[in-house]
């Protein structure tokens, strides 16, 4: 009778801690989570996402001697590898920063509104009417309030074909006759995981909805200790990015970034990704560069899609781990792309 009511106490006890851990958050539970794929981390699907280099960004941290510092993400979208290497332990502190207003509240209502925003996905249908309601709720913008617009801002992310958030109709399209339908993304016990585990974290993480320029020109009043920093700047794509982003930036936009950069204290650890393309590399010339590809993973004899840009005094290693595959690292030469396709370094 005893051990009847011993193990009967012990499944009311997990019942009732399964069904209140995402409003405790108890932080005892950070240490023993181990989250291994970089790409399982962010609730949002972001175009062009860079969680696959956080194994290469945690590496150079730690030749770098920055593990344990502060990560700075100034163009986050789905933060996949900033929250990567957080839980990781690569950083003690992660900044993210977004632009758009809609992203932003994404993650404002994740990080201080977590309860509602996981009773929004418990309680929300997945069906094309639910679709045209959100994206009428998206299309209103800072008039919705931020856990409005972020929940319908992370609904047709989820939703939406390859998580285009604007430019995008739904998956399997309005009729819903295509061979994957529209909640296919959208897995709400495994979301409401994702986002419970970003919110015990959230002592560690610090969210800001600005210019990303204007927070290089002025970082010493984001973070004083510059030798505790690492950067990490995933701008919009050049070529696609008009496709992509609500917040897109022109040819003045990206020269106005690489003259900021150029202006960072040299002790500054910073690492860019962009889309490799001639007026990119003119851009960023005199800096160390190479290149990668997002679906295979770079090859010293490959003109990548990627393009990686190194800090001066960044120390690098002859190796790149992307999706999990491991190759060397090459730094590009101008005769490397003359050779590739006859394009202009």
């Amino acid at each position: 009778m005893i051990e009847f009511l011993t193990t009967s106490l012990l499944t009311v006890l997990c019942v009732k801690y399964i069904s209140t851990v995402f409003l405790s958050f108890d932080k005892s539970v950070i240490q023993s989570t181990s989250l291994k794929n970089p790409r399982g981390h962010s609730p949002l699907r972001y175009p062009g996402g860079k969680a696959c280099l956080a194994n290469f960004i945690a590496n150079l941290a730690d030749i770098n001697g920055c593990t344990g510092g502060t990560y700075l993400e100034l163009y986050a979208g789905g933060a996949g590898a900033a929250l990567n290497m957080l839980f990781e332990g690569t950083f003690k502190h992660i900044h993210i920063n977004d632009y758009d207003y809609s992203i932003f509240s994404v993650w404002h209502s994740i990080l201080n509104d977590t309860d509602n925003f996981i009773r929004l996905i418990k309680d929300t249908p997945v069906t094309i009417d639910e679709w045209h309601r959100q994206r009428g709720i998206c299309n209103s913008g800072r008039a919705a309030g931020l856990l409005a617009l972020g929940f319908a801002t992370f609904f047709l992310n989820r939703t939406n074909r390859s998580g285009i958030i604007f430019k995008a109709g739904p998956i399997g399209g309005l009729d819903q006759k295509g061979n994957y339908l529209i909640d296919v993304r959208f897995n709400k016990e495994n979301l409401i995981e994702r986002i419970a585990q970003i919110a015990r974290y959230r002592d560690h993480i610090t969210l800001t909805n600005e210019d990303a320029v204007q927070i290089l020109q002025c970082l010493e009043n984001y973070h004083s200790n510059r030798q505790d920093i690492f950067l990490y700047l995933d701008p919009p794509y050049y070529q696609k990015g008009k496709q992509l982003y609500l917040n897109n930036y022109g040819h003045d936009d990206h020269r106005k970034l690489a003259d900021t950069v150029a202006e960072l204290d040299n002790e500054i650890k910073w690492l860019i990704s962009y889309d490799n393309v001639a007026d990119i590399r003119q851009l960023y010339k005199g800096y160390r560069m190479s290149c990668f590809d997002l679906n295979y993973t770079l090859q010293s004899k490959k003109f990548g899609s990627e393009l990686l840009v190194f800090s001066p005094e960044l120390e690098i290693s002859d190796k790149i781990t992307v999706n999990r595959r491991s190759s060397d690292l090459t730094l590009l030469t101008e005769e490397m792309y003359e050779k590739a396709n006859g394009a202009r370094y």
